[in-house]
């Protein structure tokens, strides 16, 4: 997605939930607490999920970058997993921070990461890509080559586990192709579960293999930053429970970028739910956008779709003109963007024709069940619908 300006922020350490650094993941503790998370983890580096020495079955594999299990790598392990296996397999990830990109290919079906501390903020997949990086064999990455994570097959499931892009343009004043990804997703049933997603322009790529596929996703208890069009996509993609945060930028125009880009194809008829989250960000009132449609040139017949209900907004969100026009030719008001019973500062309706209402009808047709259909996403066998 591109910049609406070609002026952008001076560096922006990424931030976690409760912090303004790279999470705590990547900043260490200290004092008691520090000792007493050393030992845990020296001891028990996968704690609750066993370890090489005590698997937990046959289709689990330990990765760990000190050397205590089976890859000190994500993306050894990937590769370690079958083709197409009958039963997915699992990977559970220790304590700490990998720096490299990860791909989950098609033919990877049913896999699982798994966070072995069960806080997001202790396991974090990053790398520095932007879409106009330099390849190393010539040419740039592009958008979707610059995700630190590529997630092609279908049935993945993460939980407990950060995905970052730590590009920033502050660092790389050359470069005008600023979009860095996080995670780009494509598969049909992929659910995460308390992770984290962190980056500034383009951070989570909610997509699909294909225009004819789509490809459902569910995001529960889930934590996103960034700033220019943050969660992009043309995916079936259901955020729950989760907290959308926008990020300062260092810039003299408004708003200074959008939470939403979705760029749902026509024929498909649910695309981006936010159901109960919060829209958060300290940054100044208005400053921010709430969406803007993505006409993406691969699909000219693209209708983008989001729904926005029952969620907090904060202050951040420009209650006058929450949507923006992408490109002239194509008005936000042609896209089908739709409220419903939010609330907060950033809810408030100045201008009644620019923040479409639903009715209850219509919003009954706009649900986490209408969106996912006959899947029913659960971790570990809990059902997450309660």
């Amino acid at each position: 997605m591109s910049p609406q300006s070609p002026l952008f922020g001076r560096r922006q350490v990424l931030a976690g939930a409760a912090t303004t650094a790279l999470g705590l993941a990547l900043v260490p503790a200290t004092g008691a607490a520090a000792g007493a998370a050393a030992g845990t983890a020296h001891r028990r580096p996968f704690g609750r999920y066993g370890s090489p020495l005590r698997r937990l079955n046959e289709r689990t594999l330990y990765v760990d970058a000190q050397g205590r299990g089976d890859h000190t790598t994500v993306q050894a392990a990937v590769t370690a997993t079958p083709d197409a296996p009958e039963q997915g397999w699992t990977l559970v990830i220790a304590a700490g921070t990998y720096r490299e990109t990860v791909l989950v290919p098609q033919a990877k079906t049913g896999l699982t990461f798994v966070g072995a501390t069960r806080d997001a903020r202790d396991v974090v997949i990053v790398f520095d890509n932007a879409a106009g990086t330099p390849k190393p064999g010539g040419g740039t990455y592009g958008t979707s080559g610059s995700a630190t994570t590529t997630v092609q097959a279908d049935g993945f499931t993460a939980s407990h586990v950060t995905f970052a892009n730590d590009w920033l343009r502050a660092d790389h004043p050359e470069i005008t192709g600023t979009q860095a990804v996080a995670a780009k997703i494509m598969g049909d049933r992929s659910a995460f579960w308390s992770c984290r997603f962190l980056g500034h322009q383009d951070t989570l790529y909610a997509d699909t293999r294909a225009l004819t596929s789509f490809a459902r996703q569910y995001y529960r208890d889930c934590h996103i930053e960034g700033d220019v069009d943050f969660v992009f996509g043309r995916a079936t993609a259901v955020f729950d429970r989760c907290e959308l945060r926008a990020l300062p930028r260092d810039v003299t125009f408004r708003p200074y970028g959008y939470v939403f880009a979705p760029s749902t194809a026509g024929a498909n008829p649910h695309g981006y739910l936010a159901s109960r989250c919060r829209v958060t960000g300290d940054v100044p009132d208005g400053s921010y956008g709430l969406a803007r449609p993505w006409r993406p040139s691969s699909d000219p017949t693209a209708v983008p779709m989001l729904t926005v209900r029952e969620t907090r907004i904060g202050p951040a969100i420009d209650t006058a003109a929450p949507y923006v026009n992408m490109s002239s030719g194509y008005p936000w008001q042609e896209a089908r963007f739709g409220e419903y019973r939010n609330s907060g500062p950033g809810a408030a309706i100045p201008v009644p024709e620019n923040r479409p209402q639903l009715t209850a009808e219509q919003a009954a047709e706009r649900t986490v069940r209408t969106h996912l259909g006959d899947w029913t996403p659960s971790p570990a066998g809990t059902h997450p619908f309660g």
